[in-house]
């Protein structure tokens, strides 16, 4: 990311602002999410059923790859496949057609993993009670900043379930150039991530470019810790901001046009963490779309919500939503002039399924 200064602080060039809302047209197979929390589950399972229950309203491809899956077993202690994650992708020839998923036992897999583009139907399952992590320490300084993750997804249909994804670098203090450090780069389309915590500082998740669903997730960051060109629907996840020192922003979105279509959508998530005065976004580029819903806003937010970052041109050009959400950070009183108060309607788009093109390429959570 192009960074700019801002007192002892190195952060991302750029701040927010909102337009009006561009015609979307809806599926009649895009059912909205409810309103109440506890009824979420619920809808999911009735509208995102297994392969077997949706014939015809799939992606072929998909259809294909699951009806051939295979399983490879990643375990430390020997007694699985491969005692690394990086050997078992590696095993999965280039131009793959087949669901592959990747068992990995519990522990902590030092490893810069990368999949690339051309092995796509990979899924990263670990046990929920007992997940694995996936860590390195590789910083901007080394890598360039979206190629220092410690894992890089380009590849489609890519699903991860019970992973812990991490960065170990240390947090950036300001002082030390290229200290910024992405934990997971996600560059491939129609990817999911259920039960995952993604846990790092300045530049946490590059939400690259793609169609990605974020379910049951938490998040964990400082500086712009979800950024990039992607359209992804987060539900149900928390956002968990690391605030006790210097400034924070949440999503530093990057889109440079109204007519680019991507964005961020956060349903029924949570904003928690220490400090005060995060924003909820930024805006790194001059019109990125972001929008809040029903999302349950802690102290940790500032009450002005969003920034344009010293671009005040950008107020005009950006969209930054927010729909009936509650908290002590959700307050409308003092929030940024820009904001935009969506009515029923006007959030619909950012409550359904379609907004990521769910209904074609979407599957529940694997089950082993």
């Amino acid at each position: 990311m192009t960074r700019k200064r801002i007192g002892n602080i190195e952060v991302c060039a750029a701040i927010c602002t909102i337009i009006l809302l561009s015609p979307v047209v809806l599926s009649q197979n895009s059912p909205q999410i409810p309103a109440d929390k506890s009824q979420v589950n619920a809808w999911f399972n009735a509208n995102i059923k297994p392969v077997s229950a949706r014939a015809g309203t799939l992606d072929p491809a998909l259809v294909h790859a699951e009806a051939g899956r295979q399983i490879i077993k990643v375990k430390q202690d020997g007694s699985g496949d491969f005692n690394t994650i990086t050997k078992a992708i590696a095993s999965i020839p280039s131009g793959n057609t087949k669901r592959v998923i990747i068992f990995i036992g519990p522990g902590s897999y030092r490893e810069k993993i990368k999949i690339e583009r051309t092995k796509p139907f990979i899924t990263f399952y670990g046990d929920p009670k007992n997940m694995p992590k996936l860590t390195f320490d590789g910083t901007a300084r080394q890598y360039g900043t979206v190629d220092s993750a410690t894992l890089i997804v380009e590849s489609d249909y890519f699903v991860a379930a019970n992973i812990v994804i991490e960065n170990s670098a240390p947090r950036p203090d300001g002082k030390r150039l290229g200290a910024q450090a992405v934990s997971l780069r996600i560059s491939g389309d129609k990817a999911a991530f259920y039960n995952c915590k993604v846990i790092g500082f300045q530049d946490t998740l590059c939400d690259d470019r793609g169609n990605h669903f974020f379910k049951d997730c938490h998040i964990q960051g400082t500086v712009d810790f979800i950024f990039g060109s992607g359209k992804s629907l987060y539900l149900d996840t928390e956002l968990y901001v690391v605030g006790d020192t210097g400034l924070t922003v949440i999503t530093a979105q990057a889109r440079e046009s109204a007519s680019e279509n991507t964005g961020y959508s956060f349903v029924h998530c949570r904003v928690t963490g220490t400090g005060s005065g995060t924003y909820l976004g930024r805006a790194w580029k001059t019109s990125p779309k972001v929008v809040f819903a029903y999302t349950d806003m802690g102290s940790v937010v500032h009450p002005a919500g969003w920034s344009f970052n010293f671009k005040p041109e950008r107020a005009k050009t950006v969209f930054y939503g927010e729909f009936k959400s509650t908290g002590k950070g959700a307050s409308p009183s003092a929030r940024s002039p820009f904001t935009k108060h969506l009515t029923a309607a006007e959030a619909k788009p950012f409550l359904v399924l379609d907004f990521i093109d769910g209904t074609k390429w979407l599957l529940p959570p694997p089950k082993l």
